[in-house]
């Protein structure tokens, strides 16, 4: 059994290198698109084969140069096929990495304002960030499967004088946050450090009592004082 595992073991690492190969032109065209050409060339950031990369450009930049420190489209999980689930980049405006962070296949980011993103940053498949004015997200957060997160409402409305009524407000995500399945977290949003966030919850007004779970639709604080763990 022991010989099996490590069988096991030892075929995950080849497919992983395997499918890093296979991204290698994409990592090359966004490390050397984004990055001065003495951190690009560390490739500090890892692109899958898989990834559409809609628009490229805009602006990236890291507070980290380690190579691989940022993934892009790797890290499968099981509920959906990685094959037939893409990740999508569309970005005209700023994304800022301040750390290790990974990008499940699937997921999408979609910036023309500023993304920024703090340490130890995980999106799991077939989420999505769509950020027209600001989405900041801080340290050690976790963001489940298809979830949505978005600063605007994707059109405009206006009154009856032709004043916009929507315009976009942004979402600050504290630190250590987990954000469960199919949860939808709306424009003009805080939520403190420490909050855990139920799956299928709506987020649409600002969560402020730290180490907190909420939930619901509209999302209530349900339980206090509790931490969770990765």
């Amino acid at each position: 059994m022991i010989g099996i595992k490590l069988g096991f073991d030892a075929m995950g690492r080849w497919i992983k290198l395997y499918l890093y190969a296979l991204g290698a032109p994409k990592t090359l065209l966004f490390n050397f698109r984004y990055l001065p050409w003495k951190h690009a060339i560390r490739l500090p950031i890892f692109v899958s084969h898989r990834v559409w990369l809609r628009r490229l450009s805009g602006r990236v930049t890291l507070s980290e140069i380690k190579t691989g420190a940022v993934r892009i489209g790797f890290d499968d999980v099981g509920l959906f096929d990685p094959k037939s689930s893409r990740t999508i980049w569309m970005v005209s405006g700023l994304v800022e990495f301040q750390g290790e962070a990974a990008v499940c296949h699937g997921s999408k980011f979609v910036v023309s304002g500023t993304l920024s993103v703090g340490r130890s940053f995980f999106m799991s498949s077939a989420s999505a960030i769509v950020a027209q004015r600001h989405v900041s997200i801080g340290d050690d957060v976790l963001i489940s499967w298809d979830v949505l997160i978005m600063d605007g409402d994707g059109h405009r409305i206006y009154d009856a004088n032709g004043k916009q009524r929507n315009s976009p407000m942004p979402v600050m995500i504290g630190n250590k946050v987990w954000v469960g399945c199919r949860t939808l977290i709306l424009k003009g949003v805080h939520i403190a450090d420490g909050v855990v966030v139920a799956a299928a919850s709506t987020v649409s007004k600002s969560i402020t009592a730290s180490d907190s779970i909420v939930a619901g639709n509209p999302a209530k604080v349900v339980r206090e004082h509790v931490r969770w763990e990765p």
